[in-house]
């Protein structure tokens, strides 16, 4: 369950870019771009900081935190560079 919201969250973190992004003037493809480009940064780090609480807080072994890794970056990485390059 955690980390299904943790995912949704990365999405809503992409959504709030590119809204962001138009609001500030850039046009339609060029936000999208730059939101894509700025969050899929910002959430490797997200997602890095988020396994490095599991390993040196939760007690969870790097081989256990690696696939959760996997998933909570990877998803919504993978879904603002697919939604990006085929629409825009």
């Amino acid at each position: 369950m955690r980390t299904s919201i943790i995912i949704l969250m990365g999405l809503g973190i992409w959504a709030t870019g590119i809204f962001l992004a138009h609001r500030l003037g850039k046009p339609g493809g060029t936000a999208i771009s730059d939101a894509t480009l700025a969050f899929i940064t910002f959430w490797f780090l997200a997602a890095a900081t988020n396994m490095w609480v599991g390993v040196a807080q939760a007690g969870d072994t790097f081989r256990e935190e690696l696939p959760v890794f996997a998933i909570i970056f990877g998803l919504p990485a993978a879904i603002a560079a697919i939604v990006k390059k085929k629409f825009f």
